[in-house]
């Protein structure tokens, strides 16, 4: 047989150190697999972990922003109690309508969970408020806030610190409320609590007490502050 030289074009690999070729690359390739398989699940993990931190941050924020703007606001001249409906599971409430091309009106929020096909979710609606009774509560412009399983619960808290699981015909807004997120599947995992401020919770000549020169809501923001510290409490 007539050997080639290394400078002869038709010269290249053989058959068998093809072979030897292809086998190193699998061994090569099937080493790469194994030590992809072994991180993947923890750096999905760690990744699912950070978006559901980042939603649940986005959606407190927006819980208490809404609640933080509530309005003293009575539904008509007649009515002794505030525009504020306050249960353990959902909120209505009226604030400054906020938006782009909003306008300078008021608007209802609610605050509610709501069942659809994939579980439970707190979902926030809002519709144009209006006095004398006359609001129109066909809630509409619905934002899924927390989805399953995540559940939200709320509590509410006057001048007097103590907290209750309810709000309702009031003549006055609560100074506080107290939005606690569980995990519904992850029982072990410690709920996450955000304590929001109103900033005017009764009529401007009944917020202060004339005796001690204290204002009640200031007062329970540095309650709620204290409670904030807390380990269980964001």
């Amino acid at each position: 047989m007539m050997s080639t030289r290394a400078d002869d074009p038709r010269a290249g690999f053989t058959l068998l150190e093809t072979l030897a070729a292809m086998v190193l690359m699998g061994l090569l390739v099937s080493a790469l697999a194994a030590m992809t398989s072994q991180w993947l699940p923890n750096w999905d993990r760690g990744l699912h972990r950070i978006q559901r931190s980042e939603s649940l941050s986005v959606a407190l924020d927006r819980i208490s922003a809404d609640i933080a703007a509530s309005e003293f606001i009575r539904p008509d001249g007649q009515a002794k109690s505030v525009v504020f409906d306050g249960s353990d599971t959902s909120i209505t409430l009226a604030r400054i309508a906020a938006g782009p091309h909003r306008g300078r009106g008021l608007d209802l929020i609610r605050i509610a969970e709501a069942g659809d096909g994939d579980g439970v979710s707190l979902t926030r609606t809002r519709a144009t408020f209006a006095p004398s009774g006359a609001s129109s509560e066909n809630f509409s412009d619905p934002i899924v806030l927390l989805q399953a399983p995540y559940r939200v619960s709320f509590a509410y808290a006057g001048a007097d610190r103590m907290w209750q699981s309810s709000w309702r015909n009031a003549e006055r807004l609560p100074a506080a409320v107290r939005v606690t997120v569980r995990n519904e599947v992850d029982r072990s995992a410690l709920p996450i609590t955000r304590i929001a401020i109103i900033h005017v919770s009764a009529p401007a000549d009944s917020v202060c007490n004339p005796l001690g020169n204290t204002c009640e809501t200031h007062a329970l923001l540095t309650d709620a502050t204290a409670r904030a510290s807390t380990p269980s409490e964001q």
